[in-house]
């Protein structure tokens, strides 16, 4: 079975430099790889027999057309088997036809070096484009290379390899040095630092030891690691990713598919043009036959849409690759655009803002009661909850060391907690109710305080009387009231929607300097508040975690779910997704989006300017083709460079 792990081992080695460098890995477009590119070779190919072609032209011409041909076929065979086919299944013209056809007219007529050089550059900027598809496509499915594929499970105190498909959540896996560990777990034994960077972003290793969370594709370093499997291989932040992977890139933003059923029609009406200034120039002007098609081949030259045709996939797809390289996922281009669009950001607060997960802060006893006594009772029968409440009382008994008595009896109390029987006692824990206060006014001001401070209160009874209360809060994410202050300098507005209690959501609002709250809310409410806010304000984007968002997320112009810590379905509903959970990159998210919407335009207003001047000037001032060529051309590659700027 270790001949069939050594792959992944050897690539999780691979991976792990250049997972180091974090989120700044691959600023710069790779020219390396670029020549990789085997649309860049048969360009770069074709300008180098269009070069000796035109060197040798003085002294040899029918070795110079044969190396012209050479030129033609190396540079323009992909774009003219793309075009036949486009004639061919969809009955219709497209650039690439136009640009054979030019080229093929100008060796007619003598300028076979005007010709190759049309075919060179052509062929250099469809070369650029696909390489900027490569990249984007590499970048967001550079996570597929790290999916763990066998785990080494013990049972009965022995190791067998097994498929992660067959992981269950309690199963004890045991991960070796340099190996990637298979599914999201809790450490048991053992210590060791972690590449997490393909989940988290994190560029330096993190220390790993007793208790530590790991997550499945992150890189186990130089020690051994035992580890208890919490979520199956489906449920794991790695799965939900590499299932939001394999959605990424399908949606068409709507201005690319203005410009696709432009490029048709265009093409027909430059075709059409070209025929008419061959066929009725000599008739109603007085040229030349020869003067006649001479200047059709420019006009069907600088008229062809090629740069407008680039101005708008380079930049999506630079810009939705220089993002999954931040940790942020778009599921299609056109995400990208209605981001840009943002003018207010809607948070939901438990899991968004706040980590999600309620940790106890404080312990009020009652006389007669020992604290360990009353934590591990109550851990007892919260044990058998699912609830994050009763989880957070479960972990804090445990992290003190307290071993949990046997709790029988157990059951819920719907909508106010748990109960159970533990040594004899009748225990029950649940959320403070106002009809808790008389018996609890020794405790009045601490209530109070504990309340003012944003904190849940839960009451654990023994036998029907207050034994003590166990006060929980759910911590703020360390960055949010960064990620507030930079969106509401871009002059978003940021909205706090809740369906926890107005205190404790005024609490987190003061905290992280959200200013507009709306708490108290159901699902429903939510999503009448996003269409309401949509109503005032324009495009909103929603950000959430939970089932109960998904409603929401998906009534918003753009959904924004957590990677990490949201559920399926939120992922399932959102457009785009935080795989770090890092909420501070959303300002930068709508930067990128805003500068993706710039550049198109000023590719689009550019490449339009061109055409329009070489066209008139064709016609006014006698354009050579050679100029023509070089002009059009030229203005394609730089709107692809444009384009790949935000690759950075």
């Amino acid at each position: 079975m270790q001949a069939v792990h050594q792959p992944l081992q050897t690539k999780a080695n691979e991976r792990r430099p250049a997972n180091s460098t974090g989120p700044n890995r691959g600023r710069r477009p790779n020219f390396r790889a670029m020549l990789r590119n085997k649309e860049m070779q048969a360009a770069l190919g074709s300008g180098l027999l269009m070069l000796f072609a035109w060197g040798i032209s003085s002294w040899s011409s029918v070795l110079s057309v044969v190396l012209y041909i050479a030129a033609y076929v190396m540079g323009g065979w992909t774009k003219a088997k793309e075009g036949v086919e486009t004639l061919v299944k969809e009955r219709d013209l497209d650039v690439n036809l136009l640009m054979i056809a030019a080229s093929l007219g100008a060796a007619a007529i003598g300028y076979w070096n005007e010709g190759a050089m049309l075919i060179f550059i052509f062929a250099l900027s469809g070369a650029l484009e696909s390489y900027a598809t490569e990249r984007s496509h590499k970048d967001i499915s550079s996570l597929l290379a790290l999916k763990p594929e066998t785990a080494l499970r013990m049972e009965d105190g022995q190791l067998n390899r097994v498929t992660i498909d067959e992981l269950e959540q309690g199963d004890l896996l045991l991960v070796k040095p340099g190996e990637l560990i298979p599914a999201d777990g809790i450490v048991c034994r053992g210590s060791s630092f972690v590449h997490q960077a393909s989940i988290t972003g994190e560029p330096m290793p993190v220390d790993k030891s007793h208790g530590d969370e790991v997550y499945a594709g992150t890189v186990n370093g130089e020690g051994a690691l035992y580890i208890e499997v919490t979520r199956s291989a489906e449920g794991s932040v790695f799965g939900k990713i590499i299932k939001l992977i394999e959605e990424a890139q399908a949606d068409v933003p709507a201005s690319q598919r203005f410009i696709e059923r432009f490029e048709g029609i265009y093409a027909r009406v430059v075709v059409a043009a070209t025929l008419l200034v061959i066929g009725g120039a000599p008739i109603l002007l007085g040229w030349s036959w020869g003067e006649a098609f001479y200047k059709a081949m420019v006009f069907l030259v600088v008229a062809s849409p090629c740069a407008l045709v680039s101005s708008i996939m380079p930049v999506m797809l630079s810009t939705m690759s220089s993002s999954a390289r931040r940790g942020i996922l778009f599921k299609g281009g056109a995400h990208v655009e209605n981001l840009a669009q943002t003018r207010v950001v809607a948070f939901d607060k438990t899991g968004t803002l706040t980590m999600g997960t309620p940790q106890v802060t404080d312990m009020l006893i009652a006389d007669g009661y020992e604290r360990d006594e009353v934590l591990a009772a109550a851990a007892a029968i919260e044990n058998q909850s699912m609830h994050p409440l009763a989880r957070a009382i479960v972990d804090h008994a445990r992290m003190e060391g307290l071993a949990l008595p046997d709790a029988g009896q157990v059951q819920a109390l719907t909508g106010s907690g748990i109960e159970g029987c533990v040594n004899g006692v009748n225990w029950s824990v649940g959320k403070l109710e106002a009809n808790d206060l008389p018996d609890l006014s020794g405790w009045k001001d601490a209530i109070h305080r504990l309340q003012q401070q944003g904190k849940t209160i839960s009451v654990v009874n023994a036998d029907g009387q207050p034994a003590g209360l166990i006060a929980m809060r759910d911590e703020v994410r360390p960055q949010a009231a960064a990620a507030v202050r930079k969106l509401e300098a871009m002059g978003v507005r940021v909205v706090m929607l809740t369906g926890d209690r107005p205190e404790t959501a005024a609490v987190i609002a003061r905290e992280t300097g959200v200013c507009d709250v709306h708490a108290g809310l159901l699902p429903e409410d939510k999503v009448a508040q996003v269409k309401e806010l949509r109503e005032r304000y324009g495009a909103v984007l929603m950000v959430g975690d939970g089932v109960n968002d998904a409603p929401a997320l998906a009534a918003a112009t753009v959904g924004m779910g957590m990677g990490m810590s949201g559920s399926g379905t939120a992922l399932d509903v959102a457009d785009v997704v935080l795989m770090n959970d890092n909420i501070e990159e959303i300002a930068w998210a709508i930067r990128q989006s805003r500068r993706a919407q710039r550049t198109m335009k000023q590719n689009m207003a550019f490449a339009i300017s061109v055409i329009a001047v070489l066209i008139g000037a064709n016609f006014l001032q006698n354009v050579a083709l050679p100029f023509g060529v070089v002009g059009h051309e030229g203005s394609t590659i730089l709107v692809i460079l444009n384009g790949l700027r935000l690759l950075r």
